[in-house]
């Protein structure tokens, strides 16, 4: 054995040769000749053969060769284990090429434990594989190849790589490459059932954009069914010192179904709007958003900033997006299998007018069908694309891929359930319609005017000055559950708002006053009209009608002005009580005069006094009421253009024709003449007493308000006691008690001329 540590272990002596790459470790001259011999002949074997020739001929004892002594023999042993490596691993390895690698891709188990970006880069990004690999004999199912494959891999216990690039392409998108990973060179373990820990760091960069862009266009569309992958990679290997050479490998990867790739559910924790001072004496608007979602997954990276528009839908699918804000998103801080928070700020600088506009063929513009959507707690959909621009932060490859995705993002409604805290009417007007309007027209309809007040409970996302300008609404009137009408509120109406803040633990408050003018009142429910009107007159107590209503309100803020529409609305009104009931009505004939006469009626006029005991005023086209007494119709009254307001009302001009025959026949005449002649006879001209105490009863019916049936049956119950005039004689010329003073009675004078009684008998003479 040479005390050279660089010579071979094993070397005969001879004289010194040069040595090639075909040279063998060991070698004979006999060797040497009959590789000479060979040579010259065209035949080449193989340096590996010719060694472990002459290695087999020295362990037979040739006739050069020594008897090996006792201390020789490790070296043998060594030489022999050798040979069997190397035998295994050229039977393995190149003759059974196709046994060990389905041996290898069945028995390979590598779980990670944690995948990791350490940086972006200005060409794609470091990430950090850590996990656990190992070859589990156990799943390959052929016996051959288990039993070969642990052989071999017993035999090789470790395999080292080199760095290698590994090419990924999408097989479905015309072979388009999504990205190159370089992965450095690392070494495993082989032997079954053995763990090695995996700790690399491989650079990727993104591949073809276009390629990209299709695939995610196609997830975004929902037509990705599934994703089929191709690896590609030329991966070179060595066992110890022995190279295996470079191995091609090719795998295809088909992901469907729950493999697919889904984007994250997430939840909205803070919305928050306010108003920020612009360059150039300019307000806008600036939105902030906090995201939360989960990362279900054993990855762990930072985002840096990125750039981002904020897209809505337009009129039609296929017109343009409509840019609404562009936003920024803070650093977000993603940790394997744990919540993680998403910061985005925004300023919306102003409303666009294409979004504000109405679309072709409708009323409603983009911004009332997503605002629409929004309010009524529907989720709404809008648009995320990166933008082009670079943050500081932010590689440019990385914004040009973001850049060339748009991405619909569900946005969760919220409904606006308790925002109207208060509504109420004041200065109620009511306006009765034209007797000669048709029935059922808006002309036909009660009309309402009043101040509406509302009080509005603002979300505390809504930190920013709003005006309200005008409103309008289609407000639904409900009646212990049935629905009574609706109000016809769709004219705009003037309004104004004033914003109290918020103060300790309260919340921002908006009180609005609109001055609602001649809103029709439509009654679609006469029978829950008629309970409304008998809760009002004998219930006491008033009654409590339900509002539900569509409002639309035009607002002015920062961002500009626009018509937000379809706000919904819930509110109570109480309707008070008439407190002292139409008993305090109180009416009073006065100043009687006949106006004509005939065989069976007469008219007359009177001015009538009474007391409206509501806080409700009211104009009155027409009204006709009966003239009852024992229940038997006797005439009827009218008043035309009586305009009605709380409290005393004097001087009402009234005609009432006495017509007992024609709703009574001859019973009805008697009944009349009967009552007329008992309250003539109750009058004594000499001693100026009054008639006898006859009362006549005013009661409404279905012709009461030709144009509203309803209103008049609502009516038809309530009966009001009308005392006769107390008529007096004319004085008797000459008659003079000195109490006159200036010639007039200073007590009331109902009657101003004698020409009623003495047409009044005449009348029943005839009669």
């Amino acid at each position: 054995m040479s005390s050279d540590p660089t010579s071979p272990l094993l070397r005969p002596p001879r004289r010194a040769s040069r040595s090639t790459e075909t040279t063998p470790l060991l070698s004979r001259e006999e060797d040497h000749e009959q590789d000479n011999g060979a040579q010259s002949q065209g035949e080449s074997p193989s340096s590996a053969a010719s060694w472990l020739h002459s290695l087999l001929e020295r362990l037979r004892g040739g006739t050069s060769a020594k008897r090996l002594g006792p201390g020789r023999w490790p070296s043998v042993v060594a030489l022999i284990l050798l040979v069997v490596v190397v035998f295994t691993i050229m039977g393995l390895g190149f003759f059974a090429p196709a046994v060990i690698e389905q041996y290898a891709k069945e028995a390979t188990v590598f779980e990670p434990t944690k995948l990791s970006i350490d940086s972006f880069t200005e060409t794609g990004v470091r990430a950090r594989v850590q996990g656990t690999f190992m070859l589990d004999a156990s799943r390959v199912e052929a016996n051959a190849v288990r039993n070969l494959g642990r052989v071999g891999t017993w035999v090789a216990r470790k395999i080292e790589t080199r760095e290698s690039k590994v090419r990924v392409y999408l097989s479905d998108y015309e072979d388009a490459l999504l990205g190159t990973a370089t992965i450095p060179g690392f070494v495993v373990g082989i032997r079954n059932g053995q763990a090695t820990s995996v700790d690399i760091v491989a650079h990727v960069e993104p591949g073809d954009i276009n390629g990209i862009r299709k695939i995610a266009n196609d997830w975004v569309e929902g037509k990705l069914k599934q994703l089929r992958l191709q690896g590609k990679a030329d991966v070179a290997l060595k066992s110890g010192i022995f190279p295996l050479g470079t191995q091609a490998i090719s795998e295809t990867l088909i992901f469907e179904g729950q493999d697919r790739p889904v984007s994250p559910s997430y939840n909205v924790t803070r919305l928050n709007f306010t108003e920020i001072q612009l360059p150039g004496h300019q307000r806008g608007m600036a939105a902030g958003v906090c995201l939360s979602l989960t990362n279900s997954h054993t990855v762990q990276f930072i985002v840096p900033s990125l750039g981002f528009y904020i897209l809505v839908p337009s009129c039609s699918p296929t017109d343009p997006y409509i840019l609404l804000a562009e936003v920024t998103t803070e650093k977000i801080d993603v940790k394997p299998q744990a919540d993680v928070q998403v910061k985005v700020g925004g300023i919306v600088r102003e409303i666009p007018d294409v979004l504000t506009k109405a679309c072709p063929d409708s009323h409603s513009s983009p911004l009332d069908l997503i605002l629409g959507g929004y309010l009524h707690g529907n989720d709404t959909t809008i648009y995320v694309r990166g933008t082009n621009s670079s943050l500081p932060d932010t590689p440019g490859w990385l914004s040009n891929l973001l850049g060339s995705i748009t991405v619909p993002v569900p946005f969760p409604g919220h409904t606006l359930g308790n925002l109207i805290r208060n509504f109420t009417l004041a200065n109620v007007h009511f306006t009765l319609p034209d007797p000669e309007a048709e029935p059922g027209t808006p002309e036909a309809q009660p009309k309402l005017s009043a101040i509406a007040k509302v009080l509005v409970a603002l979300p505390k996302e809504m930190d920013f000055p709003l005006n309200v300008s005008r409103v309008r609404a289609n407000a639904e009137v409900y009646y212990q559950g049935q629905k009574l009408g609706y109000l016809d509120l769709k004219k705009w109406q003037k309004a104004n708002s004033t914003r109290a803040n918020a103060r300790g633990n309260k919340i921002s408050e908006l009180r609005i006053e609109a001055k609602v003018d001649d809103a029709p009142l439509h009654i679609t429910d006469d029978d829950v009209f008629t309970e409304v009107v008998q809760a009002l007159i004998f219930g006491g107590k008033g009654a409590l009608l339900d509002i539900k209503a569509n409002v639309d309100a035009k607002v002015g803020a920062a961002f500009g002005k626009l018509a937000i529409k379809g706000i919904p609305a819930k509110g109570k009104v109480m309707v008070k009580p008439i407190s002292k009931g139409f008993g305090s009505f109180s009416p009073k004939v006065g100043s009687l005069k006949i106006l004509d006469t005939t065989k069976t009626t007469f008219t007359l006029q009177a001015k009538v006094n009474f007391t409206n005991p509501t806080e409700y005023s009211a104009v009155v086209p027409y009204v006709d009421l009966r003239i009852i007494n024992n229940s038997t119709v006797l005439g009827h009254a009218t008043a035309k253009n009586v305009s009605v307001s709380p409290g005393d009302n004097d001087n009402i001009l009234v005609e009432a024709v006495w017509d007992p025959l024609t709703p009574g026949g001859k019973k009805g005449q008697g009944l009349g003449r009967e009552f007329l002649s008992q309250y003539i006879s109750g009058v004594s001209i000499l001693m100026e007493s009054e008639g006898q105490n006859t009362t006549l009863t005013i009661k409404a019916h279905n012709g009461t308000f030709p144009s509203q049936p309803s209103l008049g049956a609502a009516l038809s119950s309530l009966e009001i006691e009308l005392p006769t005039p107390r008529l007096k004689a004319p004085k008797i010329p000459g008659d003079d008690d000195g109490d006159d003073g200036d010639g007039e009675d200073d007590g009331p004078h109902f009657i101003k001329d004698a020409t009623v009684l003495p047409t009044l008998i005449d009348f029943l003479r005839e009669s």
